[in-house]
Parts: structure tokens; sequence; C-alpha cells
């Protein structure tokens, strides 16, 4: 979260594996029409420049947290600031795996699109 609200993207590459999946959200949407996943490094990076540097800001409020052995399931909201003045919000769940090397091997995102608010 730290790397992403810094526009940090070289921080925020190094967290995954060459065979590290992203899925946000999970299932076909308009950001992963297929619904497969953004599937290692090459493809995270797409995932990076096309959706997450596009946006002026991207801040998390974590609500809870829950950790189980190598994963966890953050509950909070995420909102973004797109250029031109507009501000959203997305309510999800957001987990996160664990490799045994200790990179990340999984992000997923639990978020409805239908639920997104525009907050200015």
């Amino acid at each position: 979260m730290e790397a992403v609200e810094a526009h940090d993207r070289a921080a925020w590459l190094a967290l995954f594996t060459e065979d590290s999946v992203v899925e946000d959200p999970i299932g076909p949407s308009l950001l992963d029409p297929e619904g497969k996943g953004h599937r290692g490094l090459e493809a995270i990076a797409a995932f990076y420049d096309n959706v997450i540097a596009t946006n002026e800001s991207i801040r998390f409020t974590i609500h809870q947290s829950f950790l189980c052995g190598d994963e966890v399931a953050n509950v909070g909201i995420i909102r973004i600031a797109f250029g031109g003045g507009t501000v959203v919000e997305v309510d999800g769940v957001y987990t996160y795996r664990r490799s045994a090397d200790g990179h990340l091997a999984a992000l997923r995102a639990y978020w409805e699109a239908d639920a997104i608010r525009t907050v200015s």
C-alpha cells in the first residue's frame, strides 16, 4: 500500500515474483476482461502502468485486518483521485498471499464496480 500511495513503481514491482498474480478485481471486469488476473511481472507492470499510475493519488483506509498463515485480508476503502478533480471510493476486501521467499505471490481484490462512489 505504501508503494502505491507513493507512486513508487519500482518498489511496488519489487514486491512480486515472476509467477505472482494480481486480480483486482477478481473475475471479469473492465480492468481484466477475461477475468484471469495479471500473471507474471510483465503483466503486473502493465497493470501498474495502465491502472495505478494513471491516477493522481490513491489512499488506503483499512478498517480491519485478518492475518492467517501466509495471507492477510484487509477490509477497507480505497480513495482514488483522478485528474480533473474526480474522486471515488471503493469499499472492498483486499487479500495478499506471501510466497515462500517472502514476496507477494498473490494480490486479490474483492470489490463491486456498481458500488463505487463518487465523492467529489
